[in-house]
């Protein structure tokens, strides 16, 4: 079980780590921003914190430990994030004739529930990790504008 504590360090870890990714998302004017990649980092890290803690809040009033099912189940929680997580991606990307745009963004939504994931298991120093370098990768990346090269590429054929 958690103290609250464990578990305030968790939700702020989780709410610093979403907005780093945000302030990206808002540099570049898309659809999600500091507050949604917040939230959804935020959120799974709650969801996750609970998915630990439900075999021990229901067998605490019996005065017993949970048994090891009971706590491998509890790990359900967290795959519901993901696909939840999934389908709110699903609804950012957007289907414009030939182009496909916001699979980035859902993309990162995704990834920042995986991020909230790890701050909500107590792994900081690996959410802190992957939130760094998804974060350079995203600048990096831009910068490059390999779709400009590619047509260009395609036009001088």
């Amino acid at each position: 079980m958690f103290t609250l504590h464990e578990m305030l360090v968790r939700f702020a870890v989780a709410l610093v780590l979403g907005a780093v990714l945000g302030i990206e998302r808002e540099i570049v004017h898309k659809e999600t921003g500091i507050r949604t990649e917040m939230l959804v980092c935020a959120g799974a890290a709650i969801f996750t914190m609970v998915g630990l803690m439900l075999p021990y809040l229901a067998t605490a009033p019996l005065g017993v430990l949970p048994s090891a099912v009971a706590v491998t189940n509890s790990f359900a929680v967290i795959a519901n994030i993901i696909v939840g997580i999934g389908f709110l991606g699903a609804g950012l990307i957007v289907k414009d004739g030939s182009h496909t745009h916001n699979l980035t963004t859902a993309a990162l939504v995704w990834m920042t529930a995986a991020i909230g994931i790890l701050a909500g298991l107590g792994l900081w120093q690996f959410a802190a990790i992957v939130t760094i370098v998804l974060t350079i990768l995203l600048f990096i990346i831009r910068k490059m504008n390999i779709a400009r090269d590619i047509e260009e590429y395609e036009r001088g054929k």
